[in-house]
């Protein structure tokens, strides 16, 4: 059982962290921002573009689970989406009471600009670590994304 010490420390690192994140989070999202306002996009929505992209296309329930939505909140991310030419919507083969949602050309173009500048972003911010400092860092978010991902 750890001392008593031990978690002040790990609860003082805990403060400090969310402090961290908390800015973070605001230098990402106000960089990312800027580049989803030329293409007239919420974040919610370039998040389910990545999806998208990731899976080539989902089902209506399948979106609201990943974005923690309800369905007919889903629905108006992906009707908002489809006006932009950034998705379609089409029936499934099998049951054409399915619909599924995919990416266009145009939302997986918009997905990739975005995320180039985050990497020149994340490129500039490597810049104030040393070469072992990155490799840290990268191994650290590797673990975090990890738990993340198991949730």
């Amino acid at each position: 059982m750890p001392t008593l010490r031990a978690a002040d420390s790990k609860r003082t690192d805990a403060e400090r962290l969310a402090d961290i994140f908390t800015v973070l989070q605001r230098c990402f999202i106000l960089n990312l921002s800027k580049e989803l306002n030329r293409g007239n996009v919420s974040f919610p929505q370039y998040c389910l573009l990545g999806f998208l992209r990731e899976q080539n296309e989902l089902t209506m329930s399948e979106i609201a689970q990943k974005m923690g939505h309800s369905t007919a909140a889903a629905t108006g991310l992906i009707d908002r989406l489809e006006n932009l030419g950034h998705v379609k919507r089409m029936h499934a083969k099998d049951d054409r009471r399915k619909v599924l949602v995919q990416i266009t050309t145009s939302g997986s173009n918009l997905v990739a600009e975005v995320r180039e500048d985050m990497i020149s972003n994340l490129l500039k911010m490597m810049d104030v670590l040393d070469p072992a400092e990155q490799k840290t860092w990268l191994q650290i978010y590797e673990k975090i994304f990890s738990y993340c991902r198991s949730k």
